[in-house]
């Protein structure tokens, strides 16, 4: 790829996928498709695998999108250590490695949470940062989504949810469990078990550990201590929420007052997959935002 050195950045159009290998030795899968001003996209999870191919291609005509899957993801290198200083210095090597100066780092769930302490650590090198159904910053959410997500499964649906749980599982029994725990994360029930079936077939495995321990790290953040760090970060936000996704909105209050450049977008009858309930909205409001970026 051929860049212009300096505050505009123009490249031919492009689609490449590849790997680069990290200080430490690991080896992390990546794509990159299009053209224009460099953005780049965290998978959820923690632990998951990157679902962000049909976000990126629509966005690929105005932007230069980045794709990649996070140690112990996917495609990329089981190995460790899951913290989010490590996924932070490796999202920083990825972009020393495309020869990027400044991006617009985005992530959708946990990947949102990602982007955001990415932009945090190195605001010098971020354009923007892209926040799509996130949690916010501080842990209250988390009853309030459990029992709304219940309560859009049935009787049956959580019964036989908590018996895959507790115990191993087949191949099929992974699709089914997967399927039943993201269910609830569609706004439209009557679609929700085809469209959470898509998204549980993948054939990577979730790394556990790495859910496991990168979720606990999560919960001994100080609120007050991000708040005092976002009131720093003057660099624009987009905050992408669905208004049916169980996660509650209200849980991204202190961040939405904490960022100075901030704007939120809560979106009508979209629940935790915008792209994939409401692509053309969810692409207009993130090409918005891109080209509002000085």
């Amino acid at each position: 790829m051929d860049f212009e050195h300096g505050s505009i950045w123009l490249v031919a159009p492009t689609q490449e996928e590849g790997w680069f290998t990290t200080d430490d030795g690991a080896r992390l899968w990546y794509a990159v498709e299009g053209e224009g001003e460099p953005l780049v996209l965290c998978h959820g999870g923690p632990g998951l695998w990157d679902n962000l191919g049909r976000l990126a291609t629509p966005l690929a005509a105005h932007a230069l999108v980045v794709r990649w899957e996070q140690r112990g993801s996917g495609r990329s290198e089981m190995v460790g250590p899951y913290t989010i200083d490590r996924f932070v210095a490796d999202l920083d090597q990825l972009r020393r490695h495309l020869g990027v100066e400044r991006w617009v780092v985005g992530g959708h769930s946990w990947g949102a949470t990602l982007a955001l302490h990415a932009a945090l650590a190195s605001p010098m090198t971020t354009r923007g940062l892209l926040y799509v159904s996130g949690v916010g910053i501080g842990r209250a959410w988390h009853v309030a989504y459990r029992a709304e997500a219940d309560r859009r499964r049935t009787s049956a649906e959580l019964n036989r949810l908590h018996e895959l749980k507790a115990r191993s599982r087949t191949p099929d029994e992974e699709v089914e469990f997967r399927t039943l725990s993201w269910m609830p994360d569609f706004a439209d029930q009557a679609e929700a078990l085809a469209l959470a079936t898509v998204e549980a077939r993948s054939s990577f495995p979730i790394n556990r550990e790495a859910n496991t321990t990168l979720n606990a790290e999560t919960g001994t953040w100080e609120e007050s201590d991000l708040v005092g760090r976002c009131h720093r970060l003057m660099v624009p936000a987009l905050i992408l929420h669905g208004d049916h996704d169980p996660r509650p909105s209200w849980a991204l209050s202190s961040l939405v007052d904490a960022l100075p450049r901030c704007q939120l977008a809560v979106m009508p009858d979209v629940g935790h997959l915008p792209w994939v309930e409401a692509p053309q909205a969810t692409t207009q409001l993130i090409d918005e935002f891109l080209a509002s970026i000085p």
